[in-house]
């Protein structure tokens, strides 16, 4: 799809790797056009129970501005342009598995974007974030902001979009944009540890937790039929009969 997009699976870790390390990792409007595609393969491999997205000296520094000019010249060409980079990061937000962010370097823009698209930010302790529509005069979608609020609440997503400046890491733990920090070193075996321990538990209810916080952020505040089924299903699967029967026999469970 892009020479500049690797997915590589491991077992039960997929991992997706942003490679463009001359261009600091920024996505050119056929990088973002190519994400979708990635994340339906995915989707797609039963084996497959968590997705890791990182890239190497820097996470990723956004867009590729030099496309401005060309790709998003007009307003059909930012309407095309802004499609595709919406739809790379629903593809992320709405992958039914967990996805977890090893975020080196620059974080900026997009690259932020599609971090936040993640269920879980790790990240470097050298890291810096920002999110710059206001340097481009540019409007983000509104589920691309919704992800920001969600995060870090209205306060400081409105300080972080109406200033365009960059934040440290420090300040990116404090706030709740990321969940760890770890020296840039350490991140790469403490992002494929968290990842394996994920998957390493039950899936039925890792999803299921994964359904049930979506439904919360979006405003549900009661039980549905659903949700019952959800619980239904748990109780009837075979994760649940292992880890009982794990319990009692005083193992660790083999989901």
């Amino acid at each position: 799809m892009t020479e500049y997009l690797r997915l590589a699976v491991d077992g039960a870790l997929a991992t997706l790797t942003i490679d463009r390390p001359a261009k600091r990792n920024a996505m050119s409007y056929e990088m973002w056009s190519a994400v979708p595609g990635l994340l339906s393969k995915v989707e797609a491999d039963d084996a497959v129970r968590v997705l890791l997205i990182r890239g190497g000296d820097h996470f990723s520094a956004g867009a590729d501005i030099g496309e401005f000019a060309t790709l998003r010249a007009d307003a059909e060409g930012a309407a095309r342009y802004s499609a595709a980079v919406h739809a790379a990061e629903r593809a992320i937000a709405t992958c039914p598995k967990p996805t977890i962010a090893a975020i080196t370097g620059n974080c900026i823009g997009g690259g932020c974007e599609l971090a936040l698209a993640c269920d879980l930010r790790i990240a470097a302790d050298d890291a810096s974030f920002g999110i710059t529509p206001a340097k481009l005069g540019i409007v983000y979608h509104l589920t691309s902001t919704k992800q920001l609020v969600d995060a870090v609440g209205p306060a400081w997503a409105k300080q972080i979009l109406f200033s365009g400046d960059l934040i440290d890491a420090a300040t990116a733990l404090r706030i709740g944009l990321v969940n760890e920090l770890h020296p840039a070193a350490e991140l790469p075996d403490r992002a494929r540890h968290l990842a394996r321990t994920i998957a390493e538990r039950a899936q039925i209810s890792v999803r299921g937790a994964k359904t049930i916080v979506s439904r919360i952020v979006a405003g549900q505040t009661e039980d549905d039929e659903a949700v019952h089924v959800l619980y239904a299903l748990s109780v009837a699967s075979n994760d649940y009969a292992e880890g009982v029967r794990a319990f009692l026999e005083k193992r660790p469970p083999r989901f």
